[in-house]
């Protein structure tokens, strides 16, 4: 059965009062507090905040937001708000920016409370995936904002887990996943929380690196070594001394500079090209790869003592399609992270949005959530990002390999626009039609993230 939302009520004028309150708690909204406009602060300093999920406030002209907003800006900051607005109150460009600024959503007279009782539960929901609690509670927070990791689901706490134990000791690790995964993210994880945080971090993406080169670009080179060397340079594992080493896409170098990387693996000793001193270098090794290096150990495409040499210990980055309930988080998070290149009136995600992120399969996983949340935020010129705007839609994800749940869950969608739009979007007829109740019905609307029909867009505009 769907949770009851407690609500504070900030009222202009009473005679609606009891409308208004019945209407909420059909679609279980509660409202805990009622206050009269011009008293806000006065009552928030007997409210127990820790009791309401969101504000919502009754607007009926200028005056009732100049007073709100006067009043308000210490419980603004501390829960999201709905208002409820005659459309002349917003009919100048100042009131509707006052609006924008201040509220999380608004829904403009005549009230439809089925309609605002689902804006209630979006901004809550919203609330609810900050990822600052998430960061605290799974401790993956690391030194710099740059490297953050977010995540809550099993695989990734296990993760985390795995990340803290191996920064503890100083053997080398494999890092796998898919790409786009974060690999080189849990690489800086590794070296922030080890011995050798302040030493440097130098990552080296074998994969882009022309096969002439690579040799001089590990290894140095003295001058002279040949044409252009005009003075003595270091390589990226001499530079890296002191610190950690980050060997990404492994898998791409080639076999002759596989016998050199193992042999200094197994003494920690290089010689620049052109050289013939033997330099020790002090430096933890780590290595990730988005191929299957067993596979390629098979084949003959990688050596397999250089393979044990490298997978002493070892991280799997789970794909994001394996950690659905993370993508709420993440894109709210990346919403944050970004805020800079977004306007002003834009709050979030829609409903439909968030459901859709959750069915797509995700083939370049955290770098395409990431791009696709930022092009959103750049293009969107509505209050909140739909579908649409991530270049999703549900077709888009229903293309995708479906598990027998996200399968179940298609069908079930359909079965509820169907029903809808036979009843002509009345809520307890379509119910009555599918034989449940109006509480499973509306349980199922926010699931699949929609209004009173397919657009939940329209609902929340």
């Amino acid at each position: 059965m769907e949770n009851i939302i407690d609500i504070a009520l900030f009222l202009s004028s009473k005679p609606e009062a009891r409308d208004i309150v019945e209407g909420l708690e059909e679609n279980l909204v509660q409202v805990k507090y009622i206050v009269k406009s011009g008293c806000l602060n006065e009552a928030a300093e007997d409210m127990d905040l820790s009791l309401i999920g969101v504000g919502v406030a009754q607007l009926r002209n200028s005056d009732d937001l100049e007073a709100f907003v006067n009043t308000s800006q210490s419980l603004t900051k501390k829960m999201p708000w709905i208002g409820l607005i005659e459309p002349s109150v917003i009919e100048h460009g100042d009131a509707r920016g006052l609006v924008t600024r201040n509220f999380f959503a608004f829904h403009e007279a005549p009230y439809n409370l089925y309609d605002v009782a689902c804006l209630i539960r979006h901004a809550k929901k919203m609330a609810d995936i900050e990822y600052v609690e998430t960061a605290a509670e799974c401790s993956d927070t690391l030194a710099g904002d740059e490297y953050e990791m977010v995540g809550t689901t099993a695989c990734m706490r296990k993760m985390f887990d795995t990340i803290r134990r191996v920064s503890a000791v100083d053997a080398p690790v494999f890092i796998c996943g898919e790409s786009g995964t974060g690999k080189e993210l849990a690489a800086h994880a590794i070296h922030e929380r080890s011995r050798r945080a302040a030493g440097p971090f130098v990552a080296v993406n074998c994969g882009a690196l022309p096969a002439n080169l690579v040799q001089s670009e590990l290894f140095g080179y003295e001058k002279g070594a040949f044409t252009g060397a005009n003075q003595r340079t270091l390589g990226r594992i001499e530079s890296a001394n002191g610190g950690t080493l980050f060997l990404d896409e492994i898998g791409d170098l080639p076999l002759d500079l596989q016998v050199n990387l193992l042999r200094f693996l197994e003494d920690h000793r290089i010689q620049r090209v052109g050289g013939r001193e033997d330099i020790e270098v002090d430096v933890r090794v780590l290595a990730a790869t988005h191929v299957n290096l067993e596979k390629a150990v098979e084949e003959g495409r990688f050596r397999e003592d250089l393979y044990h040499r490298l997978n002493v210990l070892q991280i799997n980055i789970p794909a994001l399609r394996e950690r659905e309930d993370d993508i709420e988080v993440l894109a709210k998070f990346f919403f944050d992270k970004f805020s800079d290149e977004k306007s002003a009136q834009l709050k979030g995600f829609s409903l439909e949005a968030l459901t859709i992120m959750r069915q797509y399969h995700w083939p370049g996983n955290i770098r395409e959530l990431i791009n696709r949340v930022r092009r959103a935020m750049v293009m969107c010129d509505k209050r909140l990002i739909k579908a649409s705007d991530l270049g999703l839609d549900r077709r888009t994800s229903c293309r995708q390999r479906m598990t027998l749940e996200q399968a179940r869950d298609a069908a079930e969608y359909n079965v509820l626009i169907s029903a809808l739009m036979r009843n002509k979007k009345k809520v307890k007829n379509a119910a009555d039609e599918l034989g449940i109740s109006r509480v499973t019905l509306y349980r199922l609307l926010e699931k699949h993230g929609l209004g009173k029909h397919e657009k939940s867009e329209d609902v929340v505009s």
